[in-house]
């Protein structure tokens, strides 16, 4: 990963410790998305929320309303989740939305804990 895809990555760490400091477990994950996009926004990255993924079969691009939450400088993907405890699905989806749009750094980040550190993973493909 460059350096550029690296600081990318430590704010979108920094801004989500941020958030959950600020907010605390226990809201719904569109709390979250708002200040993440809020907080990533104000330190002049680039965010996209709800970014429409399709699925390429047969050469065809079909819209199956798949959405990534979070899109940061174009390369980043962020899922959010606000459950009691990630599941090896919740994995499975990052790593599928990945695939799909050709991206290579992604994070699965679980505002439900006590800590934030405790509900950040970081995927690469």
């Amino acid at each position: 990963m460059d350096d550029f895809g690296e600081d990318i990555g430590r704010n979108i760490v920094d801004a989500s410790i941020k958030v959950h400091t600020v907010l605390g477990p226990g809201l719904l994950e569109n709390a979250y998305e708002t200040c993440m996009v809020h907080e990533l926004s104000k330190r002049q990255i680039e965010i996209r929320r709800q970014v429409p993924l399709s699925v390429e079969y047969d050469g065809v691009a079909i819209d199956l309303g798949y959405r990534l939450d979070l899109l940061v400088a174009n390369s980043v993907v962020i899922e959010l989740k606000a459950v009691e405890k990630l599941l090896p699905l919740h994995l499975s989806q990052v790593l599928t939305y990945l695939k799909l749009g050709n991206y290579r750094l992604g994070f699965l980040l679980n505002f439900n804990v006590r800590h934030m550190r405790e509900g950040i993973k970081r995927v690469v493909l």
